[in-house]
């Protein structure tokens, strides 16, 4: 028998023992996510034929993250392929030459002479630049387990962010906002800031004139089953750039005045009025204030209520002039009359006024604002909106937080 050759070795294999099958990833890359991502905009767009705006939390997330693709260079050139309703533009792909080839070589396989030394390991860092880079924040994948919890803490967000529970406001102020145990939305993405552990600064490393900020690792969990423990000012400047705070529950407290405010059915329950008095005091302190209002509320018809104002104290012991009313159906009372109150609490009329008995009188429901602010004013309570404005008395109107 003639001498095998190696073809004659592999070709003799009945039991298979040489067919390898190559091992699949179900690891995605960079790349791969990125796309995807971009795939769930275009299947929107497919679907509502339009593109998404911030009506919702989850068209504010593929929003966010159209935006992003749109301002980044790199990841409007690895999309363009995909971009079937030219959302991206016109993005210039340039064509790589073969010096590009030869130059795009990071792993030095072309590198030629010394380099070739197996004994440089210049792929792999020293120590002291292994130091620096040691708290590089990266996010890392979790474990199904672990993200459990979380998954369900970020469910009950979404829904009650559906239900106006909860909404999502501008971020503004890292030492005000950025606390442990609140959720945020960072690039479209709703994270939860678990915990931060804060780092003492060495008061020998910092000049005289070096602010002191509190700083340290957070940990940080998204909602797609990743963790991340940037530095707590770090967080904050990504908030600052691309991001968004979600508000606690019990910061909107307006939930529970309106119920389908503006469609009136015959199951709904008129609770009242709020109206809108103009004082008819002689009193010079009373009639020489311009914009001069007091906001109440009423079970029972307004005029009913205001036929013995000049015997109540509630109304400076003088008549009143009904300048405005709005029947409501379905509304707490106290709720509303302490919100109205509350929002232009800062122009309360602030005077000391004294009845013919020479009783001190301190009024508290009357405040200096034009007419038209207020009509705003309860048409935002009605569409709940009220929470995300405040009164600008210095302009006149009413402008965002």
């Amino acid at each position: 028998m003639g001498k095998k050759t190696l073809d004659d070795i592999f070709e003799d294999d009945d039991f298979g023992l040489l067919d390898v099958k190559p091992k699949s990833s179900n690891v995605k890359s960079e790349e791969d996510r990125l796309i995807e991502s971009f795939e769930e905009i275009n299947s929107f767009i497919d679907k509502n034929g339009r593109e998404p705006q911030a009506s919702s939390m989850s068209e504010y997330t593929l929003l966010a993250r159209l935006k992003n693709f749109r301002e980044d260079e790199k990841s409007k050139k690895l999309l363009k392929s995909y971009d079937r309703h030219d959302l991206l533009g016109d993005v210039e792909i340039e064509e790589p030459t073969i010096d590009d080839v030869l130059n795009d070589d990071d792993l030095g396989l072309l590198d030629t002479g010394d380099e070739l030394d197996i004994f440089k390991f210049k792929h792999t860092p020293n120590p002291q630049d292994r130091a620096k880079t040691e708290y590089v924040a990266k996010r890392q994948k979790m474990e199904e387990e672990e993200f459990a919890l979380y998954e369900s803490m970020f469910h009950k967000v979404h829904r009650e962010l559906k239900q106006g529970i909860r909404k999502i406001k501008e971020f503004k102020d890292v030492e005000k906002h950025l606390k442990p145990g609140q959720f945020y939305v960072l690039d479209g993405m709703l994270l939860y800031l678990e915990e931060v552990e804060m780092q003492r600064e060495d008061a020998k490393k910092l000049g005289k004139n070096t602010r002191r900020r509190k700083d340290g690792r957070t940990r940080a969990i998204f909602e797609n089953a990743t963790m991340s423990n940037m530095l707590y000012r770090s967080l904050g400047k990504s908030l600052y750039a691309s991001g968004k705070r979600v508000t606690e529950p019990n910061e909107v407290n307006v939930q529970n005045l309106f119920v389908e405010a503006n469609c009136v059915q015959e199951d709904d329950v008129p609770t009242g009025w709020v109206y809108v008095v103009k004082s008819k005091s002689n009193n010079k302190e009373i009639k020489n204030i311009d914009n001069l209002y007091k906001i109440g509320f009423s079970s029972a018809p307004v005029k009913e209520r205001l036929k013995n104002a000049k015997n109540e104290a509630t109304y400076l012991y003088e008549d009143v002039e009904l300048v405005a009313s709005y029947r409501c159906y379905n509304i707490n009372a106290d709720k509303l009359e302490k919100l109205l109150h509350k929002i232009f609490g800062h122009v309360c009329l602030n005077i000391d006024l004294y009845d013919k008995n020479n009783q001190r009188i301190v009024p508290r429901e009357w405040f200096i604002v034009p007419l038209g602010v207020i009509d705003e004013a309860i048409m935002m309570m009605e569409n709940e909106t009220i929470l995300n404005y405040r009164y600008d008395e210095v302009n006149e109107k009413m402008v965002l937080k």
